[in-house]
């Protein structure tokens, strides 16, 4: 099987200086995760959802501060793309992807005949008879973050860890939710004024300090991570088989699985763990 098998196509392009606010939307509505940006019909660069996560987890990047619709899509593409010949193979494209530490790859000959990402080579490894189990393959660096820990302690912790998802625990230390790069962008850029977006909460007050609580007014907060966060995904056994896994996330429409041993989650399989391992086979 080769790479123009398991690759997706047509692909969907945006002009470099189109906005981020439109990328988002293409994304959405295509349930899609890359764009190819062409100018003069000629590929220029390739954004993708991560790019957008990992550039809003920076400490401070340049274009926070700025609007959505006033972002052009150049400022946060990738502006030199990885490209492979529709001929290679899927473990090639694998090694491609990281060792450059990408999840998208354009596939080229004399023009862009479609896109290869880690949801494709994921998509690739569920339907081969592999034996490997998720303890050869998963991560045992995982991050938790508390449910009130605000948005911007979270991306902190994902710059700082280099890591594209962290596991939210509740108050009794218990895992409830899961936030990736990918939901951290989606979430955050709704925001169009260039700011951290928050929340509104009705507040009381005593007239007295005995008396009834009255005097309703409403406060505005940072979002948490409890806001963003998406449900925790289906927990997989650290000896069950990594195909499994694969197929796990995919209809589950998620990039890692909590890997439990008993009653306890020790460690995180994730799509590039999937991509690790077909590089490897």
């Amino acid at each position: 099987m080769n790479v123009k098998d398991i690759m997706s196509s047509p692909v969907f392009t945006i002009a470099p200086e189109e906005t981020v606010a439109h990328a988002r939307k293409l994304m959405l509505k295509h349930k899609i995760s890359t764009l190819v940006v062409a100018e003069k019909e000629e590929m220029v660069g390739i954004v993708t959802k991560t790019d957008l996560g990992r550039r809003l987890a920076q400490a401070e990047p340049m274009w926070r501060r700025r609007p959505i619709d006033k972002i052009p899509v150049r400022m946060v593409m990738n502006e030199n793309p990885i490209t492979i010949y529709p001929g290679a193979t899927p473990a090639q494209a694998s090694e491609l992807m990281i060792e450059n530490g990408i999840n998208s790859l354009a596939v080229v000959n004399r023009g862009v005949l479609g896109i290869v990402t880690g949801t494709d080579i994921m998509k690739y490894y569920s339907g081969q008879d592999i034996k490997t189990k998720v303890s050869e393959v998963m991560s045992d660096d995982i991050v938790f973050v508390h449910r009130h820990h605000t948005i911007n302690h979270v991306m902190h912790e994902m710059e700082e860890n280099q890591t594209r998802h962290v596991i939210v625990n509740d108050d009794a230390d218990e895992a409830v939710g899961i936030i990736t790069t990918g939901s951290v962008a989606f979430n955050l850029m709704s925001d169009n004024e260039g700011k951290l977006p928050s929340k509104n909460i009705k507040m009381t007050r005593r007239s007295t300090p005995a008396g009834v609580k009255e005097y309703r007014y409403v406060k505005e907060v940072p979002l948490v991570a409890e806001d963003i966060m998406s449900e925790l995904p289906h927990i997989i056994d650290i000896n069950n088989k990594a195909t499994n896994a694969a197929r796990i996330m995919l209809s589950e429409y998620t990039i890692a699985l909590p890997v439990a041993n008993g009653d306890n989650i020790i460690g995180l399989i994730s799509r590039r763990d999937i991509i690790r391992a077909v590089q490897q086979a």
